[in-house]
Formats: C-alpha cells, structure tokens, sequence
C-alpha cells in the first residue's frame, strides 16, 4: 500500500476525482490519475497552515481562504454522498464539486463571500444542462437562472 491509500482507508483524508464525462453513472466516468484531496476535518487544516483564529472569525482576507471553504463544502457533502466529483473543460473552467443524486448530475459551486460570479458554472451549466446547480457562498437561500443559492452554513443540507 502507498501513504495514500492508507490515508484514504484511515478516512484522513477525502480523494475526489475527475470526471472524464458528464453521463450516468458518474462512476463509470472518473478518471482517478487526476484527484483533490481534501482533509477530513477543516480545524486540522487550520492548523496545519497555522490560521488564527481571528482571521476567520473577523473575514480576513487571506491566498487560502478559498480552499479551506471548499474543505469544509467537502467535508459537508461528503456527509451524505458516498461519491463527489469536480469538472473541468480543457483547463479553462472548473467545477468545484459535481454530486449525482435524484436530479441527476448535479453542479457546485463554491464562493467564499457575496460576490457570486462564477464563468466555470456558467459554461457547465450551458453545456450540459442540468435540472439545477447549486452555488454555496455567503449569500442567503434563493433561486436564479437555475441555480439554487444556498448559505455555508447550510452546506450539509445538500443530498
């Protein structure tokens, strides 16, 4: 076994890969030479990367603030779903997380504040039209041009 693969089994860390197509079974379309990795626990995280606390708490601008809020999206949704994926087209937009549930193939966004735009959505949702996508971000619930809006911290929510 490789230190990977006893990071995976002892559930450390989250391994999401990319999807090769967007068809069902997403499964059957993953390709697992290109993968995220993600922490299991948002506060090891922090800590690995010695965050204050203040920071945080006082919406500091900070390089990662954006990936500890998609660790922390990751560590929601891997709550209730077994498999999480991400897109990206020829390197020029990417998907943070794509879920497939009831819907379908379902989109996810991640912002770490108010200011919601996002091309990669955008360009996902016009290619493949899916039921929905879903942008996570400070924003509070809502519904616009097909993607549902919903706050951080209502992250665990999505099924």
């Amino acid at each position: 076994e490789t230190a990977l693969d006893w990071l995976l089994s002892s559930k450390l860390v989250i391994k999401n890969c990319l999807l090769n197509s967007i068809n069902i079974p997403p499964k059957a379309y993953e390709n697992t030479d290109f993968f995220k990795l993600f922490l299991n626990d948002v506060g090891i995280l922090s800590s690995l990367l010695a965050i204050k606390y203040t920071d945080i708490v006082l919406d500091k601008d900070f390089i990662f603030k954006g990936e500890i809020t998609e660790n922390y999206v990751n560590q929601q949704l891997n709550v209730n779903n077994k498999n999480i994926f991400y897109w990206r087209s020829d390197n020029t937009a990417e998907v943070d997380f794509i879920i497939y549930n009831d819907d379908g193939i379902i989109p996810i966004e991640v912002k770490t504040g108010t200011n919601v735009m996002s091309k990669s959505l955008h360009v996902y949702m016009k290619r493949f039209k899916p039921k929905y996508g879903i942008r996570i971000s400070a924003k509070n619930f809502g519904y616009e041009n097909g993607i549902k809006n919903v706050p951080l911290y209502a992250a665990f929510l999505i099924k």
